[in-house]
């Protein structure tokens, strides 16, 4: 069995439904739930005994020993982090307490159930740690694209503290010699989209008539990689990483912001055109900049291809379409979670078990 956490967030519940679709091995799912954890992401789940989902906080070191102790686990990958910028730079406590000291106290927790494994069962046992390619810092538009040798220079609270999850991580390797493998990844896009990042929220104003915000002049170039690719990547490095290593993980899609805009406005002026026949690009509205914005994420991958035999399967074009589908095929699960509903579906399935 293995033990996933943060896996009702985007990224892990995509993570959790792949392995699913792929494996017969069953899912321990440690989720804090906060805002952006949605049970919902899972519903499909709900009745299937492969997945095990448990309420709970990687801080709590005491329930992590326990779950890996009773569920005899074989390998545990870490999702589990506070994740948006605009968040962090407003309240970077949060982001402290997740990435930071919950990291440490579950890599504790989980160095000491190794520690007491034997043979083969120890040999075997891998912690995977999702991370960012935003620890990297900036890179200018002639800059090489990022890879694992490039040096951490975190600008914003939220990339800051997924640096240290990751310091701590290469230290319990290198101090104690726990079986780790990390993987950076760039802009994830894809279903299930907390409507707060850039892609799901512009759908979704796009469909309501409202502004398309973008910051300063939309020229922020960023790496997207969808998400299902992203999975099958992890799964890959899970299976086949070298110990102690580093994988970057992109999509090779170069993409500035307001092209991405302009990318969904097209999609949906041909799927759902509006009834006074403008574009939906009529709706973007620039905003002052955030503090501090990144200007260039780029993601080189060639290790995780040349090693692993691993690449994206999307293309951005093919990406990006089946999401603006998603979302329009999926109106229940976005009026949910806009509107707060889904905190009832959760008590509603799941009462005391979440």
């Amino acid at each position: 069995m293995i033990l996933v956490t943060g896996g009702a967030g985007f990224i892990g519940a995509n993570f959790v439904l792949d392995w699913l679709g792929h494996h017969t091995e069953p899912v321990i799912n440690l989720d804090k739930l906060t805002y952006a954890g949605n049970l919902q992401n899972l519903s499909s789940l709900e009745n299937d005994p492969r997945h095990l989902f448990l309420h709970g906080d990687i801080g709590d070191r005491e329930l992590v020993s326990r779950l890996l102790q009773e569920h005899k686990v074989r390998a545990v990958i870490n999702f589990a982090a506070e994740s948006h910028v605009d968040r962090s730079i407003h309240g970077p406590g949060d982001f402290i307490q997740t990435n930071v000291v919950g990291t440490f106290n579950l890599l504790e927790a989980v160095r000491a159930y190794w520690g007491a494994l034997e043979g083969e069962a120890k040999a075997a046992f891998r912690f995977l740690h999702v991370s960012t390619d935003e620890v990297y810092g900036t890179l200018s538009d002639s800059d090489a694209p990022f890879s694992e040798t490039n040096r951490y220079e975190p600008n914003s609270p939220y990339s800051a503290s997924k640096a240290a999850s990751d310091h701590l991580v290469r230290a319990w390797h290198h101090t104690y010699g726990l079986p780790v493998l990390t993987t950076n990844c760039s802009n994830n896009y894809g279903p299930y989209h907390f409507p707060e990042k850039l892609i799901p929220l512009v759908i979704l104003n796009a469909l309501a008539g409202k502004p398309l915000p973008i910051y300063g002049d939309g020229q922020q170039i960023r790496d997207w990689l969808y998400v299902k690719d992203h999975c099958g990547a992890i799964r890959t490095v899970l299976a086949h990483g070298r110990l102690g290593e580093t994988y970057n993980v992109g999509g090779w899609n170069e993409k500035a912001n307001l092209d991405v805009v302009n990318s969904i406005c097209s999609i949906l002026d041909e799927l759902r055109p509006k009834t006074d026949g403008r574009g939906y690009a009529a709706q973007i509205t620039y905003v002052q900049d955030r503090p501090g914005h990144d200007r260039r994420y780029a993601i080189d991958a060639r290790k995780l291809e040349q090693e692993l035999g691993w690449k994206p399967a999307e293309t951005f074009e093919s990406g990006i379409r089946k999401t603006v589908q998603w979302y329009l095929d999926n109106q229940d699960w976005v009026g949910n979670v806009t509107s707060g509903n889904y905190r009832q579906w959760l008590e509603q399935h799941y009462g005391n078990k979440a």
